[in-house]
C-alpha cells in the first residue's frame, strides 16, 4: 500500500473518529441529518464547483446514475448509524459497525473487482478485524438493539465502499466532483422527512449546533480522503486500514464519554495497529 495512500486513510480515521462522537453526543435524528449534510454541501460545493469548471469532467446519464446511488446509500448509512448511537454506547456501535465492515469489503474487492491482496496484506486486514471485534466485548441482552443497527450499518459501510470505488474508477470523474453530487442527492432525499419535522430541526440546530457544524464539515472531508485513497489504491487495502479510526474512537470513547475497560480496549488498539503495520507492508 502506497505510503501517500496510508497517510490519507489514517487522518481521513481521526477525522471519522471525531465526527462519530460529535453524533453520538448529539443524539441524531433526521433532522439533525438534513442539517449536517447542507452543511456538507455547502462546505464541498466552492471545491467541487472549481474543479468542475477546472476539469470540465463528462457525466452523461450512467454518471448520474451512479451518483444517485452513491447519494443513496450514504443517506441509508447516515440514518442507520444514528439508530445505532441512539440504542447503545459509542464503544459498542462503532468497533462492530467498523470491524466488520472490511471483511466484507475485502471479499467484495476480491469478488466483484478481482483484486489479489497478498497474503501478508490479508494477514493485516484480519488482524485489524480481530482487534476491531474484540473491543466490542460481549454485548448485555439490552444492547441487542444497538447490535442489529451496528451490523446493519457496517452492512451498508462495505456497499457504499465497493459502489464507490467502481465509479470512481469506471466514471474518472474527480473524487470532490463525485462527492459533491452525492451530498446533493442526500440532501434532496432527506428534506422531505425533515420538512415534516420541522421543529426537531429547531431543536437540532439550537441544542445541537456544534455537533450539526462538526459532523457537516468532518463527515464529508473524513470520506473524501477515503475517495482520494481509493482513485489510486486496491478497495482490499484501502477499508482494512480506515479501521484505525477505532484506536481514536477507543480514547475518545474512554475519556470524552467515560467508558471504562480500558485495559482491554487499549490491547485491543494495539492489535489494530498490528494489523495496519502489516497491511501497509503487503
Amino acid at each position: 500500500m502506497p505510503l501517500s495512500a496510508l497517510a490519507l486513510v489514517l487522518g481521513a480515521a481521526v477525522v471519522h473518529a471525531t465526527w462519530n462522537l460529535l453524533a453520538k453526543e448529539s443524539r441524531g435524528g433526521v433532522a439533525f441529518a438534513w442539517a449536517a449534510t447542507l452543511v456538507g454541501t455547502l462546505a464541498i460545493a466552492p471545491f467541487g464547483i472549481a474543479v468542475a469548471i477546472a476539469e470540465r469532467p463528462h457525466f452523461g446519464a450512467q454518471g448520474i446514475a451512479w451518483v444517485a446511488v452513491s447519494g443513496a446509500l450514504q443517506t441509508v448509512y447516515f440514518v442507520l448509524v444514528q439508530r445505532a448511537y441512539r440504542a447503545g454506547d459509542l464503544s459498542l456501535v462503532y468497533p462492530l459497525a467498523r470491524g466488520t465492515a472490511p471483511v466484507v469489503a475485502m471479499l467484495g474487492g476480491v469478488l466483484l473487482f478481482a483484486e489479489r491482496p497478498s497474503a501478508l496484506a490479508v494477514a493485516g486486514g484480519l488482524t485489524i478485524c480481530a482487534g476491531v471485534l474484540s473491543l466490542a466485548g460481549r454485548p448485555r441482552p439490552e444492547d441487542r438493539v444497538a447490535v442489529g443497527y451496528a451490523l446493519a450499518t457496517a452492512a451498508m459501510i462495505a456497499t457504499y465502499t465497493l459502489w464507490d470505488k467502481h465509479a470512481v474508477d469506471a466514471l474518472d470523474l474527480p473524487p470532490v466532483v463525485y462527492f459533491l453530487g452525492a451530498y446533493f442527492v442526500m440532501l434532496v432525499l432527506l428534506t422531505g422527512p425533515t420538512l415534516r419535522r420541522r421543529a426537531d430541526l429547531r431543536r437540532a440546530w439550537t441544542g445541537s449546533r456544534r455537533a450539526v457544524l462538526g459532523v457537516g464539515v468532518l463527515g464529508p472531508l473524513s470520506y473524501l480522503l477515503v475517495l482520494i485513497a481509493l482513485s489510486t489504491t486496491a478497495v482490499s487495502y484501502v477499508a482494512p486500514a480506515r479501521e484505525i479510526s477505532i484506536v481514536v474512537g477507543t480514547i475518545l470513547g474512554a475519556r470524552v464519554l467515560k467508558e471504562g475497560d480500558r485495559r482491554r480496549r487499549l490491547v485491543a488498539s494495539a492489535v489494530i495497529v498490528a494489523g495496519v503495520v502489516t497491511l501497509a507492508a503487503g
